[in-house]
């Protein structure tokens, strides 16, 4: 009888193993002193030591908050056009922007990537930018997880998703219970799409359009192709927030924050809302990224389906104390992360207002 081997099956263990201890230096770029060096370990180890890197020092009642989540259909746009070490970088804003939204320093990244094949190329790409995006944000890329599936993706293909985990003081949680009317709503640009509305985009210019990667955007005053427009990375947001809270040790002017991603302004500002507030956003405020304004163009999108998909070129809002809020449009310019003012909150329902 003929005798059959997990490498028949399309399992190549020692190339799993090989992959693994190739990006062990993007894992170690990351650590700090938190970091408890296991090598060959079933499980990474992070020190609960919060008298080190803090945005915050002095914990008293340290939370933990955590977030887990995917990059989505963008994906698919990796696999078509070759570039893979961007998407890291998204899978690493995606969880740790959500745990900002809290208020949370970051500690530390976990991710979990499954293929039908292990290419290490690939990979390693992925993880290059998994690292860059956790050196962004001071987050440990403490493990992971490699799985290697035949069958189950198709040729060239992969997942992934990425868990975080942040520390915040207790009393310094931000839940957005606090706002009130007349707080100011600052919103933080965008770089584009970010990780979100990929499956309307795709549609859009890859069905109806029948465009191609290599499209020229001349005609709407861009010299990028629209592969590099699509595939732009999200920003990550801990350094501003970092900023702000840091210089406010004791005062609370931050009153809420909310990551704009699925569902876009009024979907992700809403959920921060107290029932009696709204916010009144005004769409003129900010130049949106002309790559919103191409997808309307070439697919007739309404305006109210734009706003509901996309971020609309506001990746992260923060409702501030009108009393404050020169003081921290001053805090974030100076860190070259330029702040606009978007709107302002009003007595209301929790509904938020487009105007």
């Amino acid at each position: 009888m003929t005798s059959i081997s997990y490498s028949d099956a399309g399992v190549d263990i020692e190339k799993g193993d090989r992959f693994a201890g190739s990006i062990q230096g993007l894992m170690k770029r990351t650590f700090d002193g938190r970091i408890v060096d296991l090598p060959g370990g079933f499980a990474g180890l992070f020190s609960v030591d919060f008298e080190g890197k803090l945005w915050r020092r002095n914990y008293k009642h340290p939370v933990l908050v955590s977030s887990t989540d995917g990059v989505g259909t963008k994906l698919k746009l990796a696999f078509s056009s070759g570039i893979h070490n961007t998407v890291g970088i998204d899978l690493v804003a995606m969880c740790v922007n959500d745990i900002c939204a809290l208020g949370a320093e970051p500690l530390f990244f976990l991710d979990y990537l499954a293929t039908g094949e292990i290419d290490e190329k690939t990979l390693f790409d992925v993880v290059q930018g998994i690292s860059d995006g956790c050196r962004q944000c001071d987050c440990a890329l403490l493990g992971g997880e490699t799985a290697e599936m035949p069958g189950f993706y198709g040729p060239n293909e992969y997942d992934m998703a990425g868990f975080a985990v942040g520390v915040i003081e207790r009393q310094r949680i931000i839940t957005g219970q606090s706002i009130r009317p007349g707080d100011k709503i600052i919103g933080l640009p965008s770089s584009g799409l970010h990780s979100n509305g990929y499956s309307l985009a795709r549609k859009v210019f890859f069905e109806h359009a029948d465009m191609d990667h290599d499209a020229g955007l001349e005609r709407w005053g861009l010299k990028s192709s629209l592969i590099e427009e699509l595939i732009r990375p999200t920003l990550i947001y801990a350094a501003p927030l970092r900023e702000v809270l840091t210089y406010y040790k004791v005062k609370k002017p931050v009153h809420g924050v909310a990551h704009i991603t699925g569902g876009g302004l009024p979907g992700n500002v809403a959920r921060i809302l107290p029932s009696k507030c709204d916010a009144e956003i005004n769409v003129d405020s900010w130049d949106k990224p002309k790559i919103f304004d191409i997808i309307q163009d070439v697919g007739g999108v309404t305006d109210n389906e734009m706003y509901k998909t996309f971020n609309m070129g506001i990746g992260f809002v923060l409702v501030v104390s009108e009393f404050y809020h020169n003081s921290i449009l001053q805090i974030l310019h100076n860190i070259k992360h330029p702040p606009l003012v978007i709107g302002q909150i009003t007595e209301g329902r929790g509904e938020v207002q487009l105007k």
